[in-house]
């Protein structure tokens, strides 16, 4: 299951802008990092987010990080 290979933190960020960062490790897991100075239903979002470019493989996509936001906000 590709949720064994996801590492997720609550950790602070310069803002409360940034929810979430999402990064594909050398080892072919995840590490997700949420904000933890949002609100609980914001981080639960946030993850939910981040989960979903790992589910759509967006780190292995020939589209722009502008259009892969685009798509992934548009499918809420």
């Amino acid at each position: 299951m590709i949720t064994d290979n996801i590492n997720v933190n609550l950790v602070p960020f310069p803002s409360t802008r940034i929810k979430e960062l999402v990064r594909c490790n050398e080892d072919d897991s995840y590490t997700i990092l949420i904000n933890k100075d949002i609100a609980h239903n914001q981080q639960i979002k946030a993850y939910q987010h981040a989960l979903s470019h790992i589910i759509h493989d967006d780190f292995h996509s020939d589209m722009s990080v502008q259009d892969i936001e685009n798509r992934r906000h548009n499918e809420r």
